[in-house]
């Protein structure tokens, strides 16, 4: 394993203009994977409340299978530094709250980081994690936990007042000790506005070319994600999907046909032993 990725890492990535490789993994076999790909940064999304549980939204998700989730990507995770995603109403509450439920990421589960939604309006309680002694980055754009008041999932920072708002939301993070900042939806050019006005990190999920490194939701990435949500900015890099469901069918044709499993997928016993058990059961059978 090469040397671990801290967010001091991640603040020598972007000054030698390197991009950072950004991916979500909710269980030990990805983790794994995408480690050994040489990710730099795992986030355990609360996205896992739509690509493993099967819900409409990220809102039906909450700390006791999130913890469930981290804890396998930590064993998973190496190299890269795994970023617990809080979900609704673990932060949002109180202070009190958030430290509590981000302490429960990093001492239980072992992630080295948090990732919460908001800007100006969640900064206290970013400081308050910041201030606990956990690594917390922000959340701006769109942001899911709160998609309803945004209109749904819908394109933000459409217009320079918006993008003038989203500025003032990031440097708040910034000022409250986010180590890095994720952009979610937003134009190619205002994620650059956002990117230049703070002094952290900034990475997007569909957000253009112009940040200091890009995630990707790993269903997305490898076309195994279960629904019809498909967002502009993903690209397939494989379609695990087909294929797992492709290889499902051919083991159910060979199993209703009798072909598996087949004599090489048996245990193998002695000959004499076998014939024992040939006539003990011939006998049993002429018994009943």
């Amino acid at each position: 394993m090469t040397k671990k990725v801290t967010t001091a890492t991640l603040v020598t990535l972007k000054a030698a203009g390197e991009k950072a490789v950004f991916l979500t993994a909710y269980d030990y076999p990805t983790a794994t994977f995408a480690d050994r790909a040489g990710a730099d940064m795992l986030l355990v999304g609360d996205s896992a409340a739509m690509t493993m549980l099967g819900l409409p939204s990220t809102l039906g998700i909450g700390m006791t299978e999130m913890l469930v989730f981290a804890r396998a990507v930590v064993r998973g995770g190496g190299r890269a530094l795994v970023i617990g995603d809080m979900p609704f109403l673990s932060y949002q509450p109180s202070d009190e709250t958030a430290v509590r439920n981000a302490g429960a990421f990093v001492g239980d589960a072992g992630c080295d980081a948090v990732k919460c939604e908001g800007g100006r309006r969640v900064a206290r309680r970013v400081r308050a994690m910041v201030d606990a002694g956990i690594a917390v980055m922000g959340h701006l754009g769109l942001t899911p936990q709160n998609a309803a008041q945004l209109g749904g999932y819908r394109v933000q920072g459409k217009s320079l007042a918006a993008a003038e708002r989203l500025i003032d939301d990031a440097r708040a993070l910034e000022d409250a000790g986010a180590f890095a900042i994720l952009l979610e939806a937003l134009p190619a050019e205002t994620a650059r506005f956002v990117r230049d006005a703070v002094h952290v990190p900034v990475y997007g999920i569909g957000a253009g070319p112009h940040v200091d490194g890009q995630l990707v939701i790993s269903h997305d990435l490898l076309g195994t994600f279960v629904g019809d949500i498909r967002p502009r900015f993903v690209r397939r890099y494989a379609e695990l999907g087909d294929a797992i469901e492709a290889a499902f069918r051919r083991y159910a044709e060979d199993v209703r046909a009798g072909r598996f499993p087949a004599p090489e997928h048996c245990y193998p016993i002695a000959p004499e032993e076998e014939a024992l058990i040939r006539e003990r059961r011939a006998a049993g059978a002429v018994a009943s």
